[in-house]
């Protein structure tokens, strides 16, 4: 029986591939709203980063996350994907 496949994706932060579940997914609807996408299912572009606050932080600084989902990075935009990130590790945090 052949092993099953693990799809891999490249955090736009840090550059490293790694397991497409260890990643969060940041998705551009065809609305345009840029939002997180824990499930990964949401329709529309999608770029993915680790779980760290960092490599979001440096997506943003860098305008990786720009050139993925072909929009203008805004502050209102950047600091609601900074938000909903902290309040998504926080609640994966061991109790």
């Amino acid at each position: 029986m052949k092993p099953k496949k693990i799809p891999m994706r490249m955090c736009v932060g840090c550059r490293e591939m790694k397991e497409k579940r260890e990643l969060i997914r940041i998705v551009r609807t065809p609305e345009g709203e840029v939002a997180l996408d824990p499930t990964g299912k949401k329709s529309g572009r999608g770029a993915y980063v680790c779980r760290q606050a960092e490599c979001l932080r440096r997506s943003i600084r860098q305008k990786q996350l720009e050139r993925q989902l072909e929009i203008t990075m805004t502050p209102e935009i950047t600091e609601a994907l900074t938000v909903e990130m902290e309040r998504l590790n926080a609640g994966s945090r061991p109790q």
